[in-house]
């Protein structure tokens, strides 16, 4: 690992106080619970039905989360990357194992944040309640709202689209079969939108 310590903390750090600044004291505590970890291209960093104990925060790399439908066919449903958290809360909560896989699609370092002591640290300090309360607002409940708006209303052309918009500045990383697959389509009709929009000078 060519990063320092420091500056994978620094990020982190940088990432919660843009939700809401964290004080010296709340801060320290927070870090002792956290673990930096590497994960390579291809590996998994959650297993289907692994019981976890962590949700971890991206300092490098790109990951997704997949799960299977009743046909056993691999569909992807969210894409991470850097300054971004992922980890599976409803297991975490409910004490579960996981029902879908968390995989890196590049070389990355992550820091794991222990979910148990997380949530002690909740209670004790008011400022990492107002972190946790703004990035739930942000992303569980705004976010999804979009998402599941989109995928009942827009068509595959309008997903491809918004997807493109979203994600403009990682797309490149994607390989496209992983965008089919979250977008519900097949690689060969993703490949009919984007030369459609390439003709019309879109893409």
């Amino acid at each position: 690992m060519n990063t320092s310590t420091e500056q994978i903390f620094n990020s982190l750090k940088k990432t919660l106080d843009s939700y809401y600044p964290l004080s010296e004291k709340t801060w320290e505590e927070f870090k002792s619970i956290c673990t930096i970890k590497e994960i390579k291209k291809n590996e998994y960093a959650f297993e289907l039905y692994d019981k976890v104990d962590a949700f971890s925060y991206v300092y490098k790399g790109l990951f997704r989360t997949f799960s299977f439908n009743e046909k056993a066919e691999e569909y992807t449903k969210k894409f991470f990357w850097e300054t971004k958290f992922y980890g599976p809360m409803v297991a975490l909560l409910y004490k579960k194992p996981i029902n879908a896989v968390v995989q890196a699609i590049e070389d990355s370092i992550v820091i794991d944040i222990k979910h148990d002591k997380y949530r002690k640290l909740l209670e004790k300090y008011d400022d990492l309640k107002f972190f946790h309360i703004f990035y739930l607002e942000k992303h569980w409940v705004l976010e999804r709202d979009d998402i599941s708006s989109s995928l009942v209303l827009d068509n595959a052309k309008q997903r491809y689209e918004k997807f493109n918009k979203e994600f403009k500045n990682i797309i490149k990383r994607i390989p496209k079969y992983y965008i089919a697959s979250y977008l519900g389509i097949s690689p060969t009709h993703l490949s009919r939108i984007r030369k459609e929009l390439k003709n019309h000078c879109v893409l």
